[in-house]
Parts: structure tokens; C-alpha cells; sequence
């Protein structure tokens, strides 16, 4: 049959990694997709490196918005990232009855609505694998794996940057400052690691999940964003003594008041499984009201690993292509007219459990004053851990682990806390997930 013709927009590492990918395995990817699927013509800035990973093997260009014009071109894999040029040519191509394959999330988080809009419209697919945990199919399990299951909750390690430093945080004992620049030497790290540490990155992931597992639109701008900039390693080790490791945790639940849609460093039990992902890798435990809990785990980014996303959606694409739009699956797992916009939850009105390290005067009244402030905003403690001082030392540090109450209940609470004469400095406070 006749080839599918790609035109591929953005020749970097995961763009080299579908050229690379696809011209190994073609043969296999044939006998999948039931035609050949081949890159046509390729654009990118740095025509040199094109040539270079191209081989002489298609056309390549630096002019993107001719790619996308090509009447030659069936489907456009836009590799290119960012929200602005990405933008305007996916909308182009989508303009010009073309299906797009896209690896960028942060375009999907913040403008997917109008995206997904215009696709229906044109009677086109966008499909979007390799936005969400690189190699490991997570889009296509919550979209179509779970479609018989109400979603109660998704929680996942989605950042391999920030998984990677806080492993290495936990297991050498180094500060974050120390780890980021071994995770920059290595990297697992940009140069520029913000939209990473400060969990932004997760939290464009996260909003993707979290649209189609409750069939709501793409909320990115409702979400709660924290990264583990401000992580101290002494809490890292603190948790590890109550049977708790700290991963930056994407979290959203459905409840009966809306929404949670959160990232921030979570404390989670060492006996699950997702606690135990080390290193650069990723993982999602999504719960179902059917099937119950389900992990799925894996490179989380990398060339290759996020090239066979990409390329498991050109063969759908290429598989689905001329078939009616309606028997399509949606892009939101959920028929458009069937999208519900809910509430997401402000962060004061969430319940999850609390860690809290105070800094207090070693002297008698002073554990009853705070446990009596925790009692007066309906909070029970679960576990903790008074320190002994050090020699020589006026101070310990108490550790309190909470039973489920709200933020703002916690808020409230810690203010009248760090009021009290004997305790010094702020007190810290991470969230915990049972994840049952």
C-alpha cells in the first residue's frame, strides 16, 4: 500500500530518536500499521544536524510552516516544543486537514482545549503519547486500557530530573544544591532546570492525566505547582526513620467537592512500589473503582524511550486515518459533548495527611502547647518523633506525622504554632499519600 508521509518538525533528541527508531524497525512497524510509515521531509533551524541524522534519506528544510503546507504530508510530528511557534503550526497543519502527532505537553496543558476544539472541527487526530512519561503508555491506558473503570485518583513520579535528585538526596545524604550540579554534570539536569525542580514539568503532565481520566478540560492554569527547591535533606532522612520516602508527587483525586489537581514533594510509605522508582525513571499508580490499583513504570524520557511513544501513535494515526471521526476514540478519552468542566479544588479545602518538623526550645510545655494548637483545629496526630539534643544543644527538632484533615485547618494551625515563643523558625511541612 502506499506509504504514509510524515513530515517531521524538530530534529533534536527525540526527533533523531523517531528518524532512528522508525528506519530500524520498519519492517515491524509495517506489518503493525499495515502500511509503511516514512518521514518525508524534515525541518529544523540547524539544517547541518538534519542532514547529518537524515542521512540524504528525505528533504529537509528550516522553514517549519512549509512542512505543514506540504500537500504531501499526512501527518506532522511537531518536536519543537514551547507554546509559541509549536502553537501556530499545529494549528496550521491541523487548518490543513492534517493529523499531528506531538510530544509537547506544555502546548497540550495550556492550550489543548482550543487544540482538541479545532481537531474535532477538522475532522483530524492529534494524539499525544510521548507528552506524558515518555516510553511508558500511559495515554493510551487511561483513554482506552480503563474506559470500563470510574478513575478515583492518578498519582504519579513524572519528572525524572527532580526523581533523580531526590534519590541521590537520600541515598548520599547531599543537599539539593550539591545534587543539582552532579544532575547538571550527568544530564539528567538543564542548564536552566526551573520548569524541572520547581515542578512545572510534572505539573503539565499531571493536567493531562488529569483531563482525560475525569473527562474535564485541560485546567493547568487551577493547578497547585511546588517543586523541591526548598527541600531540606535532614526531612528526607527524618521520613526514612518513620517508613517514608519523598518523591515529587503529581496528584489528582476525583471527590464529591471537585478536583484535586496538585504537585509537591509527598511523603509516600517505603512498602510501595512507587516508592521504591529510583533514579532518572517514572512511574503512574492509577486507581480504578474495577481494576483497583495499576502501575505502570519506565523510562520517563530519552530518545529512544520517547520515540516509541511517538511512533506508536503514527501507527495508530495511520491505522485510524480515513476512518470515520466518530469511531474514532476521543482525544479526551470522554465524547466532547460529554467533557465536564468540574471544579478543581483550592488547595485549602484538600485533605491528605501532613508531616511537620518544628524546631522548639528543649523544655517542658512546650510539646502540650502545639499538640493542644493541633487539637483546637481538629487534627490528630498519627506518629512522631521528639530528638534528643545535642551536646551542648538547647534545641531539638519533634516531628509529627497527622491523620487526614484539611490544608487550611494546617495553615491554621502552623501559624499559631510558629507564634509560640519556644518554637524557632518556621515549620516545615510536606504532604503525605497512603496511595491505597
Amino acid at each position: 500500500m502506499k506509504a504514509i508521509n510524515v513530515g517531521l518538525l524538530g530534529i533534536g533528541t527525540v526527533g533523531g530518536g523517531t528518524f532512528t527508531v522508525l528506519k530500524r524497525n520498519a519492517e515491524e512497524i509495517t506489518r503493525r500499521a499495515g502500511r509503511p510509515i516514512e518521514i518525508s521531509i524534515v525541518a529544523d533551524r540547524n539544517l547541518d544536524l538534519a542532514r547529518q541524522v537524515t542521512g540524504g534519506a528525505c528533504k529537509v528544510t528550516d522553514d517549519a510552516f512549509a512542512v505543514v503546507s506540504d500537500p504531501n504530508v499526512d501527518i506532522v510530528v511537531e518536536l519543537i516544543g514551547g507554546y509559541g511557534v509549536a502553537k501556530d503550526l499545529v494549528m496550521k497543519a491541523i487548518e490543513n486537514g492534517k493529523h499531528v502527532v506531538t510530544a509537547n505537553k506544555a502546548l497540550l496543558a495550556t492550550h489543548g482545549n482550543e487544540i482538541f476544539a479545532a481537531a474535532q472541527k477538522k475532522g483530524v487526530i492529534v494524539a499525544f503519547e510521548a507528552a506524558v512519561a515518555g516510553g511508558i503508555p500511559i495515554i493510551k491506558a487511561l483513554r482506552e486500557g480503563l474506559s470500563a473503570n470510574r478513575i478515583e485518583w492518578v498519582a504519579g513520579i513524572i519528572n525524572g530530573t527532580t526523581n533523580f535528585i531526590l534519590s541521590e538526596m537520600r541515598d548520599k545524604g547531599l543537599s539539593f544544591a550539591d545534587v543539582l550540579k552532579e544532575a547538571q554534570r550527568l544530564g539528567y539536569a538543564e542548564a536552566d532546570p526551573t520548569f524541572d525542580v520547581e515542578g512545572v514539568d510534572a505539573a503539565h503532565k499531571l493536567t493531562i492525566m488529569s483531563a482525560i481520566a475525569f473527562g474535564i478540560p485541560m485546567s493547568f492554569d487551577k493547578a497547585h505547582v511546588e517543586g523541591i527547591t526548598k527541600l531540606d535533606a535532614i526531612d528526607i532522612k527524618y521520613a526514612e526513620q518513620l517508613g517514608y520516602r519523598i518523591k515529587l508527587l503529581g496528584v489528582t483525586k476525583r471527590t464529591p467537592e471537585g478536583v484535586e489537581l496538585r504537585v509537591h514533594p509527598t511523603l509516600i510509605p517505603e512498602k510501595r512500589l512507587i516508592a521504591n522508582v529510583e533514579g532518572a525513571m517514572n512511574a503512574v499508580l492509577v486507581k480504578g473503582d474495577a481494576v483497583g490499583a495499576t502501575l505502570y513504570y519506565g523510562k520517563g524520557a530519552g530518545a529512544e524511550p520517547t520515540a516509541s511513544a511517538v511512533i506508536a501513535d503514527l501507527v495508530d494515526v495511520t491505522r485510524l486515518h480515513t476512518s470515520d471521526p466518530e469511531h474514532r476514540v476521543p482525544h479526551l478519552a470522554f465524547q466532547p459533548d460529554a467533557v465536564v468542566d468540574l471544579p478543581i479544588l483550592p488547595l485549602a479545602e484538600v485533605q491528605t495527611a501532613y508531616y511537620l518538623r518544628l524546631r522548639v526550645e528543649d523544655k517542658p510545655g512546650v510539646l502540650a502547647d502545639i499538640t493542644r494548637i493541633l487539637a483546637d483545629q481538629s487534627i490528630s496526630i498519627d506518629a512522631m518523633i521528639q530528638k534528643e539534643p545535642g551536646e551542648g544543644e538547647v534545641q531539638t527538632d519533634i516531628i509529627l506525622l497527622t491523620h487526614q484533615t484539611r490544608e487550611k485547618n494546617v495553615d491554621a494551625a502552623i501559624a499559631k504554632i510558629e507564634a509560640l515563643a519556644a518554637v524557632q523558625g518556621k515549620v516545615t511541612r510536606l504532604r503525605l499519600e497512603e496511595l491505597q
